[in-house]
């Protein structure tokens, strides 16, 4: 059984946070690409038990960026075909719902989620989330369910949250790989500080509370999703 999976981030100072830790404490080396500076993708993800998308402030819709279109083409003919577990977070997720065939963009009244919002399981998405859970937003953009899906997750607010298709392969809107310092950096550079402005953004301190208050919490469902969902698949049915 293969001990690596891939993971696509896309900023110079990306981690790949407590995903990336959970991974390596289950005894899986982590192969780190970023496109948008360069990187080449495999040909194939055999040598892999599994890829993970991260999010970035580039948009599913960057078509005109090399980086993103490598990916979207990559995922579309690569990651989707391989029967191997694949998460996408935030732009991931955005990013297999569009090549879904599915819209992504900002919500229709300019709203953001930025902070920590609350997450709803939907009927079918009980055994991906057993109950109502606040968990790290920081996103301006956000995707349609696609056709062929299980919508696993919703609020009111975006409806998109979460989805599974094909068994083996998971989106979601959320951050469950938020530590502390992460959360302190994003709400406190350049670029965050200004995204704090926009309607439905959480300031810092708000932010910080909701850490102390709701990560331990979600640090135990990035566990059981790892455990029970995304790994769970036999690695000689994820060939």
């Amino acid at each position: 059984m293969s001990k690596k999976i891939l993971i696509i981030m896309h900023s110079e100072n990306s981690t790949p946070g407590k995903v990336g830790e959970g991974l390596q404490c289950r005894g899986y080396e982590l192969d780190a690409r970023k496109p948008v500076f360069g990187d080449p993708l495999p040909d194939t993800l055999d040598e892999y038990r599994a890829a993970v998308v991260f999010g970035g402030p580039q948009s599913a819709n960057d078509d005109h960026e090399a980086g993103i279109k490598a990916e979207l083409d990559w995922i579309e003919k690569t990651a989707l075909t391989s029967n191997k577990p694949v998460l996408g977070i935030c732009l991931g997720a955005q990013q297999i719902a569009r090549v879904l065939g599915a819209k992504v963009g900002p919500h229709c009244d300019g709203k953001v989620e930025i902070g920590y919002c609350p997450v709803e399981p939907t009927q079918q998405g009980s055994s991906f989330l057993d109950a109502p859970m606040m968990f790290y937003q920081w996103h301006r953009e956000t995707f349609e369910i696609p056709a062929d899906v299980v919508h696993l997750a919703a609020n009111d607010t975006f409806p998109g949250q979460a989805f599974q298709y094909n068994e083996c392969v998971y989106g979601i809107e959320f951050h469950p790989e938020m530590t502390r310092q992460m959360v302190e950096s994003w709400s406190t550079d350049d670029v965050g500080t200004g995204r704090l402005k926009l309607p439905g953004a959480q300031c810092h301190d708000t932010q910080m509370q909701g850490y102390e208050r709701y990560a331990e919490r979600s640090d135990d469902w990035l566990n059981g999703f790892l455990d029970d969902c995304f790994l769970a698949r036999p690695a000689s049915d994820s060939r």
